[in-house]
């Protein structure tokens, strides 16, 4: 995988040590990074404004004028992209993070081994986020990034494709256009596929998604939905 990776922290000794810990972990993983490191908040937002084509940011929190949380609110204006991490010697800006939605929070000193496992998660990310599923009908072909989809509904003959951007009716069978799928998905029954990410709690008899609709979950499926929500987060 082809990844650009920004390192934004006022210590050369820190920045210096995480660069060379993200090239071993890059080299391990067989990934091709980029990796450019900045000094400020202001140093970062001055190069992302000409090339804002970063995939993972990490970031420290107390720097010079401008913070690390603040830095982190201005890209969440216009990108739900960038796989922000925290990186720094204080926990009181936990709660930060998840106003945020930071991927994770490391504190310094930085294991390797935790820093590791924190990139393979956005690696991950990253890559679920360039899956699509692609639909035919009438000799015209669309594809719909997976990462968008928040459950799919068989209505006869047709499904119902419910996205982030809206909905997408489609004649096809709900078991043909869950092969396109990852696990990221799970089957709640006949009628029903929930993306995960979506899903914000189940119980017994349903899965209730973050936008309040509420999924029938099949007799005896509970335990594997759990399953399936505990294994993708």
């Amino acid at each position: 995988m082809n990844l650009h990776i920004a390192i934004c922290d006022d210590d050369r000794v820190q920045t210096e040590y995480m660069k060379t810990a993200v090239m071993t972990w890059a080299k391990d993983n067989a990934h091709l990074c980029e990796i450019a490191t900045f000094s400020s908040a202001e140093a970062f937002l001055f190069e992302y404004s000409e090339n804002g084509n970063f995939d993972i940011l990490l970031l420290d929190i107390e720097m010079g004028q401008m913070n690390g949380v603040d830095l982190a609110r201005r890209l969440r204006k216009d990108n739900d992209r960038l796989q922000i991490i925290f990186v720094t010697g204080y926990d009181k800006y936990i709660a930060d993070g998840y106003d945020v939605a930071a991927l994770h929070y490391l504190m310094k000193p930085v294991d390797k081994d935790k820093l590791f496992s924190v990139l393979d998660r956005a690696a991950k990310l990253i890559s679920d986020r360039e899956k699509m599923l692609v639909i035919i009908e009438n000799k015209t072909s669309e594809k719909i990034p997976l990462h968008k989809i928040i459950y799919i509904e068989a209505q006869q003959n047709y499904v119902v494709i419910h996205t982030a951007d809206g909905e997408r009716r489609v004649r096809a069978a709900l078991s043909a256009v869950e092969k396109q799928l990852d696990d990221g998905f799970f089957r709640t029954g006949k009628s029903f596929i929930v993306g995960m990410r979506y899903v914000a709690s189940i119980s017994k008899t349903e899965i209730k998604l973050d936008d309040g609709t509420q999924i029938p979950l099949g007799r005896g499926l509970y335990d594997n939905a759990q399953r399936a929500f505990i294994k993708f987060y």
